[in-house]
């Protein structure tokens, strides 16, 4: 098939679409602006125009749009005109998912790295995951297996069309619930549904939905694990820990990537023996984004990661404190691009206080995602943190500048600076 992907661009539609292509599909796209992840599909073989137009549209089998990508979109409308068939995302997926015993994982935080951790534990299996594991450096992998790790997501519901073989829950804490019209019953009820539609359910049993949950589940508990050290293992950042007799390690630090592979290995425990995932989660060297190390020097570390709810930051930001000490670095400075208007009105008592860690706060303005300005005040709400506010960073080698209107005025070139966002703070802290 001729298939076309409005938003391509996308962490998950360009997973989509790179997994189509593997499995001998023609495959093009579009995106409004150019960034590392095109030019990487380009260097693939797929075709990708920017910007968007309907001239764009050919003779294609299939246009498949991302839940951003609004009814007035040119493409779209173009295609619609000329009598192709269109796809929403979610719509999309059972042409990807139904052929496959799917380990479909799902959750508010940690879902790309339980995905990614299982990914590793299950070389032979096929993976379209929500971000680039650094093990075979993109967010797909094509084997023509019969399982598929799948990064399902609930920002649209449509984790309860994933198909799952393994429905694996990381945690249930309430988010985008403007899709659900902030209604807490019809948000549990889509985790309920994806659960019961699987044969086997593996979750966190910490979570307080998942424990009052009557059903058969395996559920995994902080408390089963021993021994939980940190170390630095060929100079990379390992959290180590015994659990069922087994000593396992898995790339970066802190409790939650624990409870993340507990997730994986009892998943993967359905496939596979466990002295066999114990190896094979070696294989693991995180994933692009989260936890990522983009500079490591004497007295100066720069890393960036894609936390963007307070939950995830305070953990990450405990993790880098244990990463900064390990290197003798006694400092840790945050630099933080608020994600959406809501995310951050909506968690706004948690976020002030999840940068506690921090001995230094940097707030670079909102990454709008497409939502109309709201007047926030940060400069009151966050005083006791007090922040640098800058319109953007500038990086060299162990240095870092907070720039203002294009002016210079202040800049860090010691300690372990973290950057957290999911807008464009990433190529920021690249340089791109």
């Amino acid at each position: 098939m001729k298939i076309h992907f409005i938003g391509i661009g996308g962490i998950g539609l360009s997973g989509l679409a790179r997994y189509m292509k593997a499995k001998g599909h023609i495959i093009s796209g579009s995106d409004i602006a150019e960034t590392k992840l095109i030019k990487s599909l380009r260097e693939e073989g797929i075709e990708v125009f920017v910007p968007q137009s309907a001239d764009n549209i050919r003779n294609y089998d299939l246009v498949v749009y991302s839940a951003v990508i609004k009814p007035q979109n040119e493409e779209l409308k173009e295609a619609k005109k000329r009598g192709i068939k269109t796809l929403s995302r979610r719509e999309f997926l059972p042409y990807v998912l139904n052929d496959k015993k799917v380990l479909s994982v799902c959750g508010a935080h940690g879902k790309s790295t339980t995905s990614a951790i299982l990914a590793s534990v299950l070389p032979f299996s096929d993976a379209i995951i929500g971000a680039e594991s650094k093990e075979f450096n993109s967010n797909t992998r094509y084997k023509n297996s019969e399982f598929l790790v799948f990064e399902a997501d609930e920002s649209d519901g449509s984790f309860v069309d994933s198909n799952p073989f393994v429905a694996v829950v990381t945690n249930t804490e309430p988010e985008h619930m403007e899709f659900y019209g902030h209604d807490l019953e019809l948000f549990y009820s889509h985790y309920e549904r994806f659960l019961k539609t699987a044969k086997v359910r593996v979750a966190n049993g910490e979570d307080e939905f998942i424990k009052n949950l009557d059903m058969d589940i395996k559920r995994v508990f902080l408390n089963d694990v021993k021994n939980i050290r940190y170390e630095l293992i060929d100079d990379s950042p390992k959290t180590v820990f015994e659990y069922k007799g087994y000593e396992f390690e898995v790339y970066g630090f802190g409790k939650h990537l624990v409870l993340d592979a507990l997730l994986a290995i009892e998943c993967a425990n359905e496939i596979i023996d466990i002295k066999e995932i114990q190896k094979n989660i070696k294989n693991f060297k995180g994933i692009k984004k989260r936890f990522d190390i983009l500079q490591k020097e004497e007295n100066f570390i720069l890393i960036d990661d894609y936390g963007h709810h307070p939950t995830e930051i305070k953990a990450t930001l405990h993790s880098a404190r244990i990463f900064a000490k390990l290197n003798g670095i006694d400092k840790v400075v945050s630099i933080w691009q608020p994600h959406k208007y809501s995310r951050t009105i909506d968690n706004l008592e948690a976020f002030i206080r999840c940068f506690d860690e921090s001995d230094e706060l940097v707030i670079l303005p909102v990454w709008e995602a497409g939502e109309e300005p709201v007047e926030i005040d940060f400069k009151s709400l966050f005083a006791e943190h007090k922040p640098y506010f800058a319109d953007k960073v500038k990086v060299e080698s162990k240095n870092i500048m907070l720039t203002k209107e294009g002016e210079t005025f202040a800049s860090f070139k010691e300690g372990l600076i973290i950057g957290f966002g999911a807008g464009d703070i990433t190529y920021q802290l690249r340089g791109a």
